[in-house]
């Protein structure tokens, strides 16, 4: 399993906001990618921090995700939320509990 972090810097004041557009707009498309395996989006109110943590079969699947411009025209959908650029960071995943 292979975990894709997106790292942003969310406007405080839309935090809200940006969370419902997330879960309307980009979490119905990203269940239909090849080899998704789940989302968490995580905010620090206090900051703004965000992260969208995905977990995919493989990285061979998240980079194909990517190179499809699927991920890409994710970041312009919520772009408008954001006060900076975003960063992306990737990591196999070795342990993977479910309760």
């Amino acid at each position: 399993m292979f975990a894709r972090l997106t790292i942003n810097q969310i406007k405080i004041d839309r935090i809200d906001e940006f969370a419902k557009f997330y879960n309307e707009n980009v979490v119905p498309d990203a269940k239909s990618q090849k080899g998704y395996c789940g989302i968490y989006l995580m905010a620090d109110r206090k900051t703004g921090k965000g992260i969208a943590f995905t977990l995919w079969n493989s990285e061979e699947d998240a980079l194909a995700n990517e190179e499809s411009r699927y991920y890409q025209e994710q970041l312009v959908k919520v772009r408008h939320f954001m006060t900076e650029p975003f960063i992306r960071e990737g990591y196999e995943v070795e342990i993977h509990e479910k309760v």
